[in-house]
């Protein structure tokens, strides 16, 4: 379980691809206290760490992973947004995320006023995004502004642009994106009550 608070940029140093690839990177902050087996948010994908040394650590990963995320298009130097995985207690400062990627979402524009326009890839993800709601891009918690159809609007403050790879994306980049884990949990509810629907869950402040 991640927050999509991102605790620190590091780099690909290697990728070696395969049925199982690996992905070895430069992170000597994610390094203090990861243990091999444990959990890592790479671009928001979770991935098991199989070796730890204080500059970094390197993970291994599914073929189906690189090919669902944008892991598969990095290359040696390329930044990437890591997360350690949310202590019992810890502050949850961002929104809940599950470090499993849905899908992805182009970026169309970037506005000055720190506006990104980004299109689906897939539209079936287009009903778990609204308004006030959250969505994780490449691992970092973001809140919608406007949704319709494929495209969607998420706000990008300074700070957040500075310490994510988020700042520094250019137009036509793929970003990995996890929509929020309530609004999958509230269509559940929704196909499965009879009497519970948008105007009810409004009614009762879920929307």
């Amino acid at each position: 379980m991640f927050t999509g608070i991102i605790s620190e940029i590091g780099a690909l140093v290697r990728l070696r691809p395969g049925g199982t690839a690996r992905l070895e990177i430069s992170a000597p902050r994610t390094a203090v206290g990861l243990k091999p087996g444990g959990s890592v948010a790479v671009n928001g994908a979770c991935l098991t760490a199989v070796e730890v040394s204080p500059g970094g650590f390197a993970a291994e990963a599914m073929a189906e992973t690189l090919e669902k995320t944008n892991l598969g298009r990095l290359v040696p130097g390329s930044p990437v947004n890591l997360e350690s995985p949310l202590k019992l207690g810890g502050a949850l400062d961002g929104h809940l995320v599950l470090g499993h990627v849905d899908g992805r979402a182009r970026l169309v524009e970037r506005r000055a006023d720190g506006v990104l326009s980004l299109e689906l890839a897939d539209a079936a993800l287009a009903r778990y995004l609204a308004p006030k709601g959250s969505a994780a891009l490449d691992g970092v918690s973001l809140t919608v502004i406007g949704a319709e159809g494929r495209l969607f609007t998420v706000g990008l403050i300074p700070h957040t642009a500075k310490n994510t790879t988020l700042g520094g994306l250019p137009p036509g980049w793929e970003l990995n994106l996890e929509v929020d884990v309530l609004a999958r949990y509230l269509e559940g509810l929704i196909g499965t009550h009879k009497g519970v629907d948008r105007d009810f869950l409004a009614e009762h402040g879920f929307l």
